[in-house]
């Protein structure tokens, strides 16, 4: 999913999966994935304590909920999402600690319960709580 992200900035792709099926999927890329690499690349002119997302593309989070109620609303009651990152070749790259709490709070309130991220030692999982509580003690 990743690879079919749009944004210049950061190639990010989801998938949530409930028993062993993929029931919602998405990745980052411009509002209906209208291209606008202006947006994707400029220096956004924000105050340092600027408290929203200052990205320019819906996040692939996001993009997997809504597709997972979209089409599976009865099975995401205790899903996993994972999250994954990949560099301008395609290559896997750290997904990072939990920082996103727009994402975070999103996850949590659909029901998802387990957040998968890629570590360089390997996949650690996250209960949605933890991954929440996580996500607020991230600073920049």
């Amino acid at each position: 999913m990743a690879e079919r992200a749009l944004c210049k900035r950061d190639k990010c792709g989801a998938v949530i999966v409930a028993d062993g099926a993929i029931i919602g999927e998405g990745y980052n890329s411009p509002p209906r994935d209208e291209v606008d690499h202006e947006r994707c690349t400029r220096k956004h002119e924000l105050a340092p304590d600027f408290k929203s997302d200052k990205t320019c593309c819906p996040h692939a989070e996001w993009r997997a909920v809504f597709d997972a109620l979209r089409h599976h609303p009865e099975r995401i009651a205790g899903s996993t999402i994972y999250f994954t990152r990949v560099d301008a070749t395609g290559a896997f790259i750290p997904s990072g600690k939990p920082y996103c709490t727009s994402c975070s709070k999103m996850v949590l309130d659909v029901g998802v319960g387990t957040f998968a991220l890629w570590h360089p030692e390997g996949i650690k999982l996250y209960e949605t709580h933890e991954y929440n509580d996580l996500s607020f003690q991230w600073t920049a």
